[in-house]
């Protein structure tokens, strides 16, 4: 398997490049944001490490354009800040993990061996990806990460599309927070600081007529959320 390293220290780069290699992964290397798009789409890595420190484009920039190419892949974002916002802006950008340095070189292995595990998991069981969801006039096409309401194009990001698609896969099943975690970023993360009712207000912002009286996705009161089963 192939990992795309990007950050602008060649030391490190150095260092985690022959981490990887020791795993037995092959690595390509970036040292700006600009070259890691390059490099992306000249490579098609199956996992992307990113520096969210970077001339040119910064992590998040480069994330949204890999997104834009690729809204599968993992990419997992490196960062010297531990702000929570920080964390919510890498994972509004597409990314699947974020991890604050310094970080123990064996937590980092187990991070990437989870994320090639869960994306290596949906390649070899394609059954598993429903490429059209339709419930009423709520469409989600996931070859083309592509979201329509009432014939209306909606724009969301790859997590909200992930967490839609989630819940139009079983209407009127009720999902709490533990569940779309555990199902879009892995049971590891059940404890992190993963906002779920933001990501939902965020949902219903896009595809509500009116998001403070939603018809799509509602709210079960102490549980989690659902899609409503049209006419129920």
């Amino acid at each position: 398997m192939k990992i795309l390293l990007a950050d602008d220290k060649p030391s490190l780069c150095e260092s985690l490049g022959l981490l990887f290699q020791g795993e037995g992964y092959q690595v390509v290397v970036a040292q700006d944001g600009q070259q890691a798009v390059e490099l992306f789409r000249r490579e098609m890595p199956d996992l992307v490490v990113l520096d969210v420190s970077m001339p040119k484009l910064d992590g998040f920039e480069v994330c949204e354009a890999i997104r834009a190419v690729d809204p599968q892949v993992p990419v997992l974002m490196l960062s010297a800040r531990s702000d929570v916002i920080d964390r919510k802006a890498g994972f509004r950008a597409g990314a699947d993990d974020y991890v604050v340095k310094p970080f123990d070189n064996g937590e980092l292995l187990l991070r990437v061996r989870a994320l090639l595990r869960r994306s290596q998991a949906q390649v070899s069981d394609p059954g598993r990806l429903v490429r059209v969801i339709s419930v009423g006039d709520l469409a989600i096409d996931q070859s083309k990460c592509e979201v329509t309401v009432g014939g209306r194009v909606i724009k969301l990001t790859p997590k909200e599309l992930q967490i839609l698609a989630l819940l139009a896969a079983s209407p009127g099943q009720v999902f709490t927070r533990d569940d779309i975690i555990g199902a879009i970023w892995g049971e590891d993360y059940t404890d992190s600081a993963i906002s779920i009712p933001t990501y939902i207000r965020r949902l219903r912002m896009k595809i509500e007529d009116d998001p403070s009286e939603p018809t799509h996705i509602e709210t079960v009161w102490r549980f989690g959320w659902r899609l409503r089963v049209p006419g129920a």
